[in-house]
């Protein structure tokens, strides 16, 4: 496991008092994380939404078989006419999952199923629809239909031999219907990231307990909560942790021991002396940072010791921690934009295509150069495919509420200016990834 400083010695530029831009936060955090290394296999009724840890290769291919893509009548193509219809005899009946074995001359058809294996020398169907039938002889329309047409071929959608599914790649309900189809009962799979996480505060009131002067009650939990269950990630619930040392580092040392990432909101601002980021540096290998955000300025990334309390940090488990503001927004912001990544990477999933979505603001915005701005957002497509956004207002990081009514983050890069009215813009959007 690589330290800090092993890291950050290969960044060119790397000033930890300094604001760091978001693009050396994600450098580092590609440096600091590690896929995991288990394989599980596991049945297809519990692979939905887990992540292929090694290719599947098509044992059969798909279809087997040259089939009719209609219920209609097969027959040899080559006696089409382009302006003439063509009268058919039928000398037999073939059924899907029942090969029909006589033979066919010209002149002659063969009524078939959707998804009947084509005979030996027939490569056209008609669809039944589009034909006269007059006892055992059926006319098909001139025009009605081309050489070669509605005829599924062998190895169409998959050659025997050929890669089905990637490695790195969620399963979803078509790739499970997909594996059925080839036969495959079982797959390998990346075992479960496991995160645990907890709030940290004296004035952070629980679910249930009363109001109090100067308390709030904890929402950055239920926010992660949210986050990490639409990842499909084994979570560990350890609640709220007062400022008391004794309660902070066993907490730190329980999550760092049962996960292999740890994740807490609260007490990493730049400058405070709180208990907190005192034991952070006591338990781990961590870096404070100021990122050049907005929201979500203060972040803390590192490794944590877990182990019984009062144990050497350095012969324990060390997992992966990321310390993130306590403002309910600016943890949304901090966990979207860099945490996500990094989980993703952890559960061994390929990396998202960047392929951001344009958008025309339809109103001006104030930005100044040198920080990333995430603004909430309301985007909205437009009958001719064009999307405009605008943003939901007030953008205090502890304004929650708006995120409730976005629909997705207007994202102003690090060098970007001010916006006019009518200028595109990169919009990321929640659909996928907070519902």
């Amino acid at each position: 496991m690589r330290s800090i400083a092993e890291i950050t010695a290969e960044l060119g530029g790397y000033d930890p008092q300094a604001f760091l831009p978001a693009a050396t936060v994600h450098a580092f955090l590609e440096r600091l994380v590690e896929p995991v290394t288990e394989i599980e296999r596991v049945g297809l009724f519990d692979a939905l939404g887990r992540v292929l840890a090694e290719d599947v290769i098509s044992p059969i291919s798909v279809p087997p078989h040259d089939n009719s893509a209609m219920d209609g009548f097969a027959f040899d193509g080559a006696q089409l006419l382009a302006s003439q219809p063509l009268a058919l005899k039928i000398v037999g009946t073939a059924l899907a999952g029942a090969a029909w074995r006589g033979t066919v001359q010209a002149g002659e058809c063969v009524k078939i199923m959707t998804g009947a294996v084509m005979p030996a020398g027939l490569d056209t169907v008609v669809p039944q629809e589009f034909t006269r039938v007059d006892g055992n002889t059926v006319t098909v329309p001139a025009g009605a239909v081309q050489p070669g047409e509605h005829r599924r071929k062998l190895g169409e959608d998959l050659m025997a031999g050929q890669p089905a599914l990637q490695r790195g790649q969620r399963l979803k309900p078509a790739a499970l219907g997909l594996l059925a189809s080839l036969g495959i009962a079982e797959v390998p799979v990346w075992r479960r990231l496991r995160v645990a996480y907890f709030s940290t505060g004296d004035e952070i009131l629980s679910l249930g307990e009363p109001p109090r002067e100067g308390a709030v009650y904890d929402s950055n939990r239920y926010t992660l909560f949210g986050l990490l269950e639409r990842m499909g990630i084994d979570m560990i619930d350890l609640g709220v942790v007062r400022d008391e040392p004794t309660l902070l580092e066993a907490a730190f040392r329980d999550a760092a021991a049962r996960a292999d990432v740890v994740i807490t909101s609260g007490g990493v601002s730049v400058g405070e002396a709180d208990y907190t980021k005192a034991m952070m540096r006591q338990l781990g290998d961590v870096a404070f940072w100021r990122v050049a955000i907005r929201p979500g300025r203060p972040m803390a990334v590192g490794h944590i010791a877990g182990g019984a309390p009062g144990a050497a940090s350095g012969s324990d488990h060390r997992a992966v921690l990321f310390g993130l503001p306590g403002n309910p927004v600016a943890v949304m912001i901090t966990f979207l934009a860099f945490v996500r990544p990094a989980l993703r990477r952890m559960m061994g999933l390929r990396p998202e295509p960047d392929i951001p979505l344009r958008a025309a603001s339809e109103e001006p915005m104030r930005k100044k150069p040198g920080r990333t701005e995430y603004q909430r957002g309301i985007v909205t497509r437009h009958a001719d495919g064009r999307l405009t956004v605008r943003s939901t207002g007030n953008q205090g990081a502890g304004v929650l509420s708006s995120m409730g009514r976005a629909n997705g983050l207007i994202v102003l890069a690090h060098e970007q200016g001010d916006v006019a009215a009518g200028e595109e813009v990169d919009v990321l959007m929640f659909e996928g990834v907070l519902g």
